[in-house]
């Protein structure tokens, strides 16, 4: 059950995850050199890391902790700590690497500020597309734009899975990969068309912005959905992982009411959790 008292710090995270986000992602857009190269794999040799990510979580935890010594962070690139004030920041500070060191503009910087293990706060910030997207838990989803000041956003109305548009995400192990190519073989007969955008962070807020009506992924990390999941529930999506569970590395979905339980039987009875 939440607090009045610990809600009204919320509004404070909000601004706090905001300048974060905008200065990280004036970084990567403004500062990524023309010989961007990898600095790092991770999973497997395609699964990459560069310097830029690792300046950007920097940049981050730097400008939080300086505000908030006490809260306590999880990052991708290794920001780990548990802190003490009960708020915990979930942090992917390049969603979209492989976007990024190609060039592509589809890549994101996704905060979030967990209060007692329940997300409170999510900011998602693209920078290529001009677009920031945020959320405060209760208080609906928003966006800021090339349009004049804050647009709330809302998924679109339910349409038949046969007329939904999907997305979704391919891990970059091999043997994973090939299962999920199996999984979106089976399913793209049954939907109106599959998109790739390669940022599950975006794909979220498409999600809440009615440029989606559902997405699915597996093996998501909890600094990859943090922002993104809050931000598509506040705007009327439905979100979860397997049945009757909460995102999680075996199944992140989400998608509008009429969309997002006919999609996730389906990703069950295809097994898309597991190899």
């Amino acid at each position: 059950m939440r607090s009045a008292v610990s809600d009204a710090h919320h509004p404070d995270l909000l601004r706090l995850a905001q300048e974060a986000a905008r200065r990280a992602g004036e970084l990567l857009r403004d500062g990524r050199p023309a010989d961007l190269a990898v600095a790092a794999t991770k999973s497997s040799p395609i699964d990459v890391v560069t310097e830029m990510d690792i300046a950007a979580e920097k940049l981050i935890t730097d400008l939080i902790a300086d505000h908030r010594p006490d809260d306590g962070f999880l990052g991708e690139e290794g920001a780990a700590s548990e802190g003490s004030s009960g708020v915990r920041w979930v942090i992917d500070p390049l969603d979209g690497t492989v976007n990024y060191l190609y060039g592509l503009p589809t890549w994101a910087v996704s905060i979030a500020a967990e209060q007692d293990g329940e997300t409170v706060v999510g900011v998602v910030a693209a920078p290529m597309r001009g677009e920031t997207y945020h959320a405060v838990r209760g208080g609906g989803a928003w966006a800021t734009g090339a349009w004049d000041g804050e647009r709330r956003l809302a998924c679109r109305p339910s349409a038949p899975l046969d007329q939904a548009l999907v997305s979704t995400g391919f891990n970059y192990v091999t043997e994973v990969r090939a299962h999920q190519a199996e999984v979106a073989r089976k399913l793209i007969p049954l939907v109106r068309d599959i998109r790739r955008s390669g940022s599950a962070a975006v794909d979220l807020c498409d999600v809440a912005a009615g440029r989606l009506d559902g997405y699915y992924e597996r093996g998501l990390n909890a600094w990859d959905y943090g922002a993104g999941d809050l931000i598509a529930r506040e705007a009327g999506a439905l979100t979860g992982g397997r049945p009757s569970e909460r995102p999680s590395r075996e199944l992140t979905v989400a998608g509008t009411p009429g969309v997002f339980e006919p999609l996730q039987r389906l990703l069950e009875d295809f097994g898309a959790w597991h190899d």
